[in-house]
């Protein structure tokens, strides 16, 4: 089989393919005839349509292991390399290419490599240093089953480096001062599990010993308590939740807040409408954040954006909610606010995020915030 490769797509961009192969990685102009590279009409990435000549690079006599890497990670979004002809100067040769394996449907646009890297490039990139670090551990198939969490875990990544110098107390100390003596993920799956060991400065100006820490590396999530003003209700969920079974609890299902992570390209706010329309089928008149940040730190990277969203809840019958698809069996149940704060008190209400928001919205409303 050829070793030659023609890319028309993300791995165009030059940081992607060098992390992708493993190494540099330089092409020279080619063409595919009587192809197009549209957009797909489901998302910001390239598919192969009938057109006058897809414009791309021949790379030539790539190297096995190069090649050996470069389709483990197109097999991760379900494509394959295919024999093509392509034309690079006066003349043609065949070359790999790599096509969907299921059917995709193109827009009817043009797809741009510039428009793509600056909405979607610097996610891709810190995704494929994860995916890239599982190859020779699982195979391609098997990465097109942890992508999603992948990009989620990338993109709270991103999400994270955005965040401002806190002030107070804690300014003055920054990760850059934490040292990584050596780092691995013996085990990825819904989460990925990190093990470290690590060196950071101590408050009295010394360097503490090396440190060896496990934790769970999470996505960003949201949580939503949806409140009626003009009734003074709120919706909770109710659904059995893993970690509680874990940890031994004999009744493992748990009222809390709607919640959710947030999905690659989405704002929190845009999480929090749609987990709320998948869980409780409401939609929101407004949506008021109410704080952010950890929910477990020594252990766990996942970050909370919390809310409350106004809303009308007429019906106090319970209802059901959740996706099928994710294995959800929601119940929801419409309580009176003063109802919902007496059971944080008496410990119906053991979830920790519900209990920040029943609070917060208790004081909001003796406030008259609204209304």
């Amino acid at each position: 089989m050829t070793s030659d490769l023609f890319l028309f797509g993300t791995l165009l961009d030059d940081e992607l393919r060098g992390t992708v192969a493993g190494r540099p990685l330089a092409g020279v102009p080619a063409v595919l005839p009587g192809q197009g590279i549209w957009r797909a009409a489901d998302g910001d990435y390239p598919v192969l349509g009938a057109g006058e000549a897809a414009p791309g690079l021949l790379f030539r006599d790539v190297p096995e292991a190069a090649l050996a890497r470069l389709h483990y990670y197109e097999q991760g979004f379900g494509y394959d390399a295919v024999p093509v002809r392509v034309r690079a100067g006066t003349g043609e040769s065949e070359a790999l290419a790599y096509r969907a394996q299921h059917r995709v449907t193109a827009s009817g646009g043009p797809w741009r490599l510039d428009h793509w890297q600056a909405a979607w490039g610097a996610l891709t990139r810190r995704a494929a240093l994860e995916a890239m670090s599982l190859f020779g551990r699982i195979d391609g198939t098997a990465l097109a089953g942890e992508m999603q969490r992948i990009r989620v875990r990338a993109d709270a990544a991103l999400r994270a480096e955005t965040r401002p110098a806190p002030m107070g107390p804690r300014a003055g100390l920054s990760r850059d001062a934490v040292t990584v003596v050596e780092a691995r993920r013996p085990f990825v799956s819904f989460f990925a599990v990190e093990d470290s060991a690590l060196r950071y400065p101590r408050f009295d100006g010394g360097t503490s010993a090396r440190l060896h820490r496990t934790g769970l590396h999470s996505g960003d999530a949201v949580t939503v308590l949806p409140y009626d003003p003009v009734r003074r209700r709120v919706l909770l969920v109710e659904q059995f939740r893993y970690g509680a079974f874990l940890r031994g609890d004999p009744f493992p299902w748990c009222l809390e807040p709607v919640a959710g992570f947030i999905d690659p390209g989405e704002t929190p706010e845009e999480a929090a409408r749609r987990e709320t329309v998948e869980e409780a089928h409401l939609a929101f008149d407004r949506l008021v954040p109410i704080g952010s940040g950890y929910p477990s730190p020594g252990a766990l990277s996942e970050y909370l954006y919390q809310f409350v969203g106004l809303c009308d809840l007429p019906d106090p019958e319970e209802g059901r909610g959740g996706l099928a698809e994710e294995g959800e069996d929601i119940r929801t149940h419409v309580v009176a606010l003063q109802d919902l704060i007496a059971m944080t008190e008496d410990g119906t209400v053991d979830s920790a995020p519900l209990m920040v928001s029943a609070l917060w919205l208790d004081r909001a409303v003796a406030r008259g915030d609204f209304g």
